[in-house]
């Protein structure tokens, strides 16, 4: 499986590429980004390496790592990446500071369900922090549902 563009009304999602990295590196810039994910926001060499390691992919070939960049109007704004291991995916996804508030993550999170469906993903899990009120609301409008699982300190929602 290999990540392929795909589009929402307002967002196109274009399969990673280290070019992306500068770019990226201002959308990933806000510190309060990593608030419950940890990290720190990325330089551009971190994160074209980061990319490289992302496109290799995982060397298991029952394993896809799929990675794509948001683009909104000409600008990037954001990430969506899935783990693919047989028929089950692991989502997830970050806006930009700057864009936030216009539904773009929930459009991207949507869409990138979508995209999973077409390519015969049968459950889909998002790890989503207990404290993390946004990205709860965009896992459950893109389809899944909370559980009671605990994971490493976040909550297993899934399709």
């Amino acid at each position: 499986m290999i990540a392929t563009t795909f589009e929402t009304a307002r967002l196109v999602m274009h399969p990673l590429r280290v070019e992306y990295a500068a770019e990226m590196a201002g959308v990933l810039a806000d510190p309060d980004l990593y608030t419950f994910t940890g990290g720190e926001p990325p330089t551009v060499e971190v994160l074209e390496n980061r990319y490289r390691r992302q496109l290799e992919g995982p060397g298991n070939p029952d394993e896809h790592w799929l990675n794509w960049v948001i683009q909104y109007d000409g600008r990037l704004v954001g990430y969506v990446q899935s783990t693919v291991t047989g028929r089950t995916a692991e989502i997830a996804w970050v806006i930009g500071t700057d864009w936030q508030g216009r539904g773009f993550a929930k459009e991207a999170a949507r869409g990138l369900v979508a995209w999973l469906d077409g390519q015969g993903v049968e459950r889909i899990i998002a790890h989503v922090h207990p404290d993390h009120a946004a990205s709860a609301a965009v896992t459950a409008a893109a389809g899944l549902t909370r559980t009671d699982q605990l994971d490493d300190g976040e909550y297993l929602w899934t399709t």
